[in-house]
């Protein structure tokens, strides 16, 4: 499926320059989104994928429907102070600034297989420390996979050894 007819491109968002993939405008469509999410879950199924981890707040919107039609848990990755049991954390740069993510202490166990799910590839960055905060904890990140990759900002460079899966590049 061409998935860019229903991504919305919007101009100057959230800053003057930018062209912002917007994919609240798939989501919209009900059987877009299945779809998608359905190309998701069909990608981890030969990965024999125990646990599915998302950040924070897109990764849920990706994660959590992926996570269902597998039949699998999903782990929320969050940024400090959101989650409320013991966490890890690791810090990583913004663009603008530097940020910390968290995630359960118990929330994956050592030798787990971990399909990392977000909508959108961009630098990596959070991706970056996503896996991490996955590998600290001993689980194996056996893919990871995006709505949408900006292939101009090399992302998946940082993310070089790991299996990268997109619906849709730009």
């Amino acid at each position: 499926m061409d998935y860019k007819k229903y991504i919305s491109v919007v101009s100057d968002f959230p800053i003057e320059g930018i062209r912002f993939k917007d994919i609240t405008s798939l989501m919209m469509d009900g059987e877009v989104y299945k779809k998608a999410m359905d190309d998701i879950a069909e990608y981890a199924k030969d990965k024999q994928i125990d646990v599915i981890v998302g950040p924070e707040a897109r990764g849920f919107i990706v994660g959590c429907p992926v996570a269902y039609t597998l039949g699998l848990g999903f782990v929320p990755v969050r940024k400090a102070g959101k989650l409320p049991r013991e966490v890890i954390k690791v810090d990583y740069g913004l663009e603008y600034g530097k940020d910390v993510l968290t995630m359960h202490k118990d929330a994956i166990k050592p030798g787990q297989r971990v399909l990392i799910t977000d909508d959108l590839l961009a630098t990596g960055g959070t991706i970056e420390a996503t896996i991490k905060l996955v590998e600290e904890l001993g689980g194996v990140v056996a893919g990871i996979a995006f709505m949408i990759e900006l292939t101009y900002l090399d992302g998946r460079n940082k993310l070089s050894g790991y299996d990268i899966f997109t619906l849709t590049q730009y």
